[in-house]
């Protein structure tokens, strides 16, 4: 049976860092953003077994995935909401503790957003967030970057749109989060690999899947875009590891009070 290939599978040794991270106690309700199909939030309600963990996410697809695996395992202590964070109305001064698993990057005010999160925080409690560092920093990004538009070519950039990279600066974000009133921010190098699957054929399927993949293939004729898919596929093949297809990256813990 092939590997299935999934976002969770892909951050399976970050999730390990990010969970000790957090130090959620027994009795904590945790609050977490991003929370994709939810399995972060499933591992911080097994260790708040008498608190309560919701899991938030803009993606209705991803809440319904979410909910399914989450009914399944029997949890009790679990619930999800579709909701956007920067305007969704939570409970005031509700949360022990707010994680996130590379969710909270995309805001279109960002300042707004981690606002309202400290608002569903109570006093002394505590956000911890998982962040990718530069573009430059991550062997991934830089990879995909150079085989869909060749080794000289200058980093993608994302005008308008999605920046997985938009909280890699910590001045940026210490500047952001005090402004949306939190304090005491730290932050806490993390360098693991990711996996993109267990042959060359997987780790394209799940890189082709990327959205700033797509767009870039669509902005370049079809020989130019069956150019560019050979040299990613050269760039997996180069990282195919045995046992699956790794890449290096670094990413960011990064923690706050309220």
């Amino acid at each position: 049976m092939s590997d299935p290939m999934d976002y969770d599978a892909e951050l399976r040794l970050h999730n390990e860092v990010l969970r000790l991270a957090c130090d959620i106690s027994r009795h904590d309700r945790v609050l977490d953003i991003g929370c994709g199909a939810g399995q972060t939030t499933r591992d911080a309600a097994r260790i708040a077994a008498a608190g309560s963990a919701v899991g938030v996410d803009i993606s209705a697809g991803m809440i319904a995935r979410a909910q399914v695996l989450t009914d399944a395992e029997g949890l009790r202590n679990v619930r999800f909401e579709q909701a956007d964070v920067q305007v969704h109305h939570f409970p005031s001064e509700h949360f022990d503790v707010v994680i996130s698993r590379f969710g909270t990057m995309f805001f279109a005010d960002p300042t707004a957003a981690f606002s309202n999160i400290r608002r569903a925080l109570r006093s002394e409690g505590r956000l911890v967030m998982m962040v990718w560092q530069d573009h430059e920093a991550n062997e991934w990004s830089v990879s995909i970057q150079q085989g869909l538009a060749g080794r000289d070519s200058a980093p993608i950039v994302f005008p308008g749109g999605p920046d997985p990279f938009s909280l890699a600066d910590p001045t940026t974000v210490e500047r952001i989060l005090s402004a949306a009133g939190f304090a005491e921010t730290t932050f806490t190098d993390v360098h693991e690999p990711v996996y993109y699957g267990e042959d060359v054929a997987a780790a394209l399927d799940w890189v082709r899947g990327f959205s700033y993949t797509q767009d870039m293939l669509q902005r370049l004729d079809a020989p130019s875009a069956e150019s560019a898919l050979e040299r990613l596929r050269e760039a997996l093949a180069a990282h195919d590891r045995g046992p699956g297809v790794w890449f290096d990256s670094r990413a960011w813990i990064v923690t706050a009070i309220r």
